[in-house]
């Protein structure tokens, strides 16, 4: 039998409220390095990618693997600016992926078991590190780009990404941008459903044959988003948590529309 204890018997620690965003506490800088070498990658291919990441040669005395490459390593990722840091673990998933699809899935799995386990305010998807909200946040976005990818809507997915995109944004998040975009994916679901491609979303919210008041609700989030992600004005500042709660609710119910259709 393969695996680890926990992997194999179903065991994963507690996830930690979020605590971290702009930053790369030193647990993570260390962490990288070992989950790249779990999953199969020598210390001099680290050195190679992270040199190229912060284009700085590599150390011509270090020729051993361990401990000087090792070492070398770990102090390029223990020294550079924190989102370098991040850019790194994009790096080597992406040296994973041109080699070996088992290494990459590993420290992709693996990496984003320790984001949850920290507290990180991040998560690696399709190797790209992207913003992590709550729990729900993650499941209903993870799933409604799923679900609309399986069932042919790839523009209402591609919004979806594009939401995810907008509040991943550092160092301000595109709050508004990712407002938009989850209203898109819905409006755009919501056509394909119908057929009717012209439509806005609020005219065809009655043609959905949502049992009231989730009809009303569904108005009632078209009319936020063209209110105040749309209209801008002064003083009306959108929060982070504010659109995770818009981007939630607009990818259930696309999950909800397309699986019903199907």
């Amino acid at each position: 039998m393969q695996g680890r204890f926990s992997d194999r018997h179903g065991y994963r620690a507690t996830e930690h409220e979020i605590a971290v965003r702009e930053d790369a506490p030193e647990g993570l800088r260390f962490a990288i390095p070992l989950i790249a070498q779990d999953a199969g990658m020598s210390p001099g291919a680290m050195r190679r990618v992270i040199c190229a990441v912060l284009l700085v040669r590599p150390d011509p005395s270090n020729w051993s693997e361990y401990p000087n490459i090792w070492d070398e390593v770990n102090g390029l990722i223990g020294d550079c600016p924190w989102f370098k840091v991040y850019d790194i673990a994009e790096a080597i998933q992406a040296a994973f992926a041109a080699q070996s699809s088992d290494g990459a899935d590993i420290f992709q799995d693996r990496l984003n078991g320790y984001f949850r386990e920290n507290g990180i305010g991040w998560q690696m998807t399709d190797g790209r590190i992207v913003y992590r909200g709550s729990e729900v946040f993650a499941e209903t976005t993870r799933e409604a780009a799923a679900v609309l990818t399986q069932t042919g809507r790839s523009a209402a997915a591609n919004e979806i990404h594009e939401a995810l995109s907008d509040i991943s944004r550092r160092p301000s998040p595109d709050v508004t941008g990712a407002i938009q975009h989850s209203i898109a994916a819905l409006e755009c679901t919501a056509r394909d459903v119908t057929s009717e491609p012209n439509l806005t979303l609020g005219r065809i919210v009655p043609r959905l044959a949502l049992v009231p008041p989730l009809d009303t609700a569904v108005e009632k989030l078209w009319g936020y988003a063209s209110e105040r992600a749309r209209h801008i004005r002064e003083g009306q500042a959108i929060s982070s948590e504010e659109a995770e709660l818009v981007v939630s609710v607009a990818c259930a119910v696309c999950t909800f529309l397309a699986q019903r259709r199907r």
